[in-house]
């Protein structure tokens, strides 16, 4: 039963979605069309009242139900090949452009993080932010150096308001994974855990600053992108300071145009910058929607990526890593044979799943979408009949790849935006081959060998002692394990023993006791022993015997 305070939460979340006429939106979907007779029974519709419209009302009711709504509206505003177009406009204002908070509360907070005035840090300060999102806000500054950057802000108050909402999301989890039979499959529980996780790592600046620094170390001598250099003496945990970049929104596409840039190119970099980030480097920006991505358009011709907000990253661990890489390769290549086996080493899906089955299903899903454009493509469709594919083999979702496949997605909207006609496949195909060839070729063992060398350099000298210690510890443990296996044997031995010698007396005892009875059958009470039948002699003679018998000798 959930508690209180998350029936206080929902009933807020209702009265939210009342408020802004969203239950008149769900019911005009095709999923909820049979139940439209219900609004009859809804007090709240039987007055007509003037409202704004849909994709205006959405927008507003996620902005007042807190971070982790709008967050959400953040994530499906990159695919607006799947939403209608009033509704995907102004979801994308949610990207950089959520309600800020006063900027005297950000002046506070920045001069509680360091301690001291506004000014011992910053020769000027504007007070209207530059932008606004979920988490943070950011406002332009000057250092008293002369350089610009830019001051991002945490939301006050937005720990207790994320506490609150991830509790309602781990109670639908729960009972999900209780009560859904599907929910074992999904692993609800641990996806929200994950996505916990990644909330609380956008809350502390400091590890945000820490993966700006790693990412722009990752591509100091690449074309490709451009990270902001951080302002670490300034960088609080509730505080970021930041180079200032200038750039195009990725998503004035008119603007793009405009200033001559090659869409082409724009895009294919874009796939090659997450191919890099995710199989080179196994560390990736993880929150790639368009307020986050700019374009610096000095050249056209060879236009850079800048990239900003590093709150969310991704990474893999090896073992992912490497059926990841081999999933791909396998898909380019349409070796769907060899995307079943993967599956089935990785348990994704169980050890018994049939593999010809699943190859079978795999083609039947995929083959269509192979040598088509983007735009002619239907992801939601895709989606749709992956999902059933994995329903039907039992495939339990990963945790560890929802930040993967939620950037996957967000990359793919991009792409689809720039340039629709781009073969995302035939794109980061040669990049993935690449990349296969430098793990398993010659300059990879020469690599791993490079890395090795000083370990090697510092341990060889002592090996040989390493090695006759070794030597001399197995013979110690062997001997050991002998002296063991004897002790062993004699308490088996000892076992068997006291075994018999249990059974001897029982035997014994149960013979006296026939004897006594065998006395007492001609009638008479056996007042002297030496009235008693002669069988009974024997018997309890040899019952004695037998018993004495038993006990060990001393």
């Amino acid at each position: 039963m959930p508690s209180p305070r998350i029936l206080l939460r929902l009933a807020q979340i209702n009265l939210v979605l009342i408020r802004y006429g969203l239950d008149e939106i769900l019911l005009a979907t095709r999923w909820f069309r049979p139940f439209r007779f219900v609004r009859i029974f809804m007090p709240w519709s039987w007055v007509r009242r003037q409202r704004e419209s849909r994709g205006v009302r959405i927008r507003l009711a996620l902005e007042d139900l807190g971070p982790i709504f709008v967050k959400f509206g953040q994530i499906i505003s990159t695919r607006r090949d799947l939403l209608p177009p009033d509704i995907a406009a102004e979801l994308a204002r949610l990207q950089d452009r959520v309600p800020p908070f006063p900027s005297a509360q950000a002046r506070a907070i920045i001069e509680a993080e360091h301690d001291q005035p506004l000014d011992g840090w910053f020769a000027h300060f504007e007070a209207d932010p530059m932008a606004s999102a979920s988490i943070a806000q950011v406002h332009g500054a000057r250092l008293h150096d002369g350089r610009d950057v830019i001051v991002k802000v945490v939301r006050p108050g937005i720990e207790q308001a994320i506490a609150r909402d991830l509790q309602v999301l781990y109670t639908f989890a729960r009972l999900a994974e209780r009560y859904w039979s599907e929910g074992h499959r999904l692993r609800p529980v641990e996806v929200i855990e994950e996505f916990d996780t990644t909330l609380h790592d956008e809350l502390d600046l400091m590890r945000e600053a820490a993966n700006a620094t790693q990412l722009k170390r990752n591509f100091r001598d690449s074309g490709l992108l451009y990270v902001p250099e951080v302002y670490w003496p300034a960088t609080r945990q509730r505080v970021m300071v930041m180079e200032r970049i200038s750039g195009l929104q990725i998503s004035d596409i008119e603007g793009l145009k405009a200033a001559g840039v090659d869409m082409k190119v724009l895009a294919e970099r874009g796939t090659e910058i997450f191919f890099t980030q995710v199989f080179r480097d196994s560390f990736f920006h993880a929150d790639m929607h368009p307020g986050n991505v700019f374009v610096d358009v000095s050249d056209p011709a060879d236009p850079r990526y800048v990239a900003v907000d590093f709150g969310i990253m991704g990474s893999l661990s090896p073992v992912d890593h490497r059926y990841l890489a081999d999933n791909f390769m396998a898909f380019f290549n349409r070796d769907y044979r060899r995307v079943a086996e993967l599956h089935v080493e990785s348990g994704w899906v169980p050890a018994d799943t049939p593999v010809h089955e699943f190859e079978a299903a795999m083609r039947t899903v995929c083959e269509p979408i192979f040598e088509r454009p983007l735009g002619e493509i239907s992801l939601g469709a895709l989606l749709m009949r992956l999902f059933q594919t994995g329903r039907r083999f039992k495939m339990e979702i990963q945790p560890q790849l929802v930040l993967l496949q939620k950037t996957l997605l967000a990359i793919e909207g991009l792409g689809r935006q720039l340039y629709p006609d781009l073969d995302l496949w035939d794109t980061g195909k040669p990049y993935l081959e690449r990349w296969m060839r430098d793990q398993v070729g010659i300059r990879a063992v020469g690599r791993n060998l490079q890395r090795e060398l000083p370990y090697l350099a510092e341990t060889l000298p002592s090996l040989p002692r390493r090695i006759d210690g070794a030597l001399d510890e197995l013979s110690q443990t062997r001997q050991r394990l002998e002296r063991q296996d004897e002790s062993l044997r004699s308490l088996q031995r000892q076992l068997r023993q006291n075994g018999r010698r249990t059974f001897a007396a029982s035997v014994g005892g149960a013979l006296i006791i026939a004897a006594f009875i065998t006395a007492g059958l001609d009638g008479r009470a056996p007042a002297m022993l030496g009235q008693a039948p002669l069988v009974s002699w024997v018997v309890g003679g040899l019952g004695v015997l037998i018993w004495l018998a038993a006990w060990p000798r001393r």
